[in-house]
Order: C-alpha cells, then structure tokens, then sequence
C-alpha cells in the first residue's frame, strides 16, 4: 500500500488494538511515532514511544513538537487511545470530564497542532466504537466520547477538506487476546466469530492508503454485522431474561 517511510502517529499504541495498528505500519516500512501512558520496558521499547497522558494540552503539544522535530512532517494520525468506561451511578464529574479529554478533545487538539504539517494524501482515522450508536447500561463516559469522536470525525473531514481525508472505525467486540470463541459468544455475530486487532489494522491501513482516496468524512462499523441484527424476545431463538 506504499507506506515505506511514512510517519504515522498512534495514540494508545502500546497495547491492543492500537498495538496492532503500529505493528501492520511497521511492516509496510513506516516510521511510527505512539503515544501512552503505558510505560513499556527497554527491552520492548521502540525509537518512536513517547510516554505520556493525552489529556494534557502541554503533553500533546511536547510531543507533536518532538514527532516535528524528528521527521518535520506527518502523513497519517491514528486516533485510537482509549477513554475511561464509568456509568451514571459511579462516574464522577472529573472522571467524565477525563474520559472527554482523552476520547474527544485530545484526538481534536493533536490534529489541531500538526495540520499545517500534515504531508500531501495525508488521512487521519479515527477510532470510534459500536457504542456510538447502541448501549449497555453504566457506560456513559465511554459512550459520550466514542459518539463525540464519530461526529468529530466528518467535521474534521470538512474542514481539512483538500488537506487531509479524515474517517472513523467502529470497532465491535474485538479479543485483543485472540481468544478464539465457540457457542452463543461467536453465532450472535452474524459471521460467526468475535472479532481481533487485525479485522481493525487492516481497515485503518486501507483508509490510509491511495485505495481509499474517494473515502472521507465517513464512519465504518467493523462489528460482524452485531448492530444489523434485529433481536426480538422468543424469535429465532433469542431469549430476554429479567435481571
């Protein structure tokens, strides 16, 4: 897909599925520069970590001034660092206003810091959540800002239209173990599996891609089709019990 010698920025890339996005990079030979919180050990430290907590507005703009000072250019920003998930009864105001910070504004702020040295074809995608259209109970800090980086998402694509394409993927339930399920857990999706990192790599490398150039402004629901199916009680086998 021609990423050799691109730099690629990914927020949370220390783990999962941001973890795996940087990997997929790597391999096609690009420079790739993450930021989180997770401090990692020498032995498994990478030349482009940067350890730090995104919802500070001084730690964003250190680091885009070292990604600046490094490579002078940015060609893709992944925005996949993961907020807090706190519901109604516990979430305090703090907490929600952390998981903002880190979900919503930070994906804003970084993107806001480096647009003037954004490389041509550059793309920006952002990783949003099948919870921006659906919900379990107690998760309201999550959700608010995986909805909020969704609706961020074709804002974005406007504003830096000719600049940039900026999308967003809706991750489903994705085992960044690579658990591998059977029964109810795997055929509630209509393809039969739970998802893994890579059905989320792949996409993100395909939006970034030249592939993808007529693609902008949109959101992708990688979920095995779980939003699409409609569940009613007592047909075709679905079965509501009362907590």
């Amino acid at each position: 897909m021609h990423f050799e010698d691109k730099i690629v920025i990914v927020t949370g890339g220390a783990q999962g599925i941001g973890k795996c996005i940087a990997d997929e990079f790597r391999k096609e030979g690009a420079h790739v520069c993450i930021i989180d919180k997770t401090p990692i050990s020498s032995t498994e430290g990478e030349e482009g970590y940067y350890q730090g907590d995104l919802s500070v507005k001084e730690v964003i703009e250190e680091f885009c001034q070292w990604v600046i000072k490094k490579y002078g250019h940015v060609d893709y920003i992944i925005n996949n660092a993961l907020p807090l998930m706190k519901g109604i009864d516990e979430c305090s105001y703090e907490e929600f206003q952390y998981a903002l910070s880190v979900g919503v504004t930070a994906p804003f702020y970084l993107v806001k810091c480096l647009k003037d040295k954004l490389a041509e074809g550059a793309s920006i995608v952002n990783i949003s959540s099948s919870r921006d259209r659906m919900s379990m109970p107690q998760t309201e800090s999550y959700t608010a800002a995986k909805g909020g980086i969704a609706a961020l998402t074709h804002a974005l694509a406007v504003s830096l239209g000719g600049k940039a394409r900026v999308n967003s993927i809706s991750p489903g339930w994705i085992d960044t173990d690579y658990t591998v399920y059977e029964g109810p857990d795997a055929f509630q999706q209509p393809v039969g599996r739970v998802g893994n990192p890579l059905d989320i790599a792949n996409m993100v490398l395909f939006l970034c891609s030249d592939k993808a150039g007529f693609i902008t402004g949109e959101n992708i629901c990688i979920d095995g089709g779980m939003t699409k199916q409609m569940i009613y009680h007592a047909e075709h086998g679905w079965t509501l019990n009362e907590q």
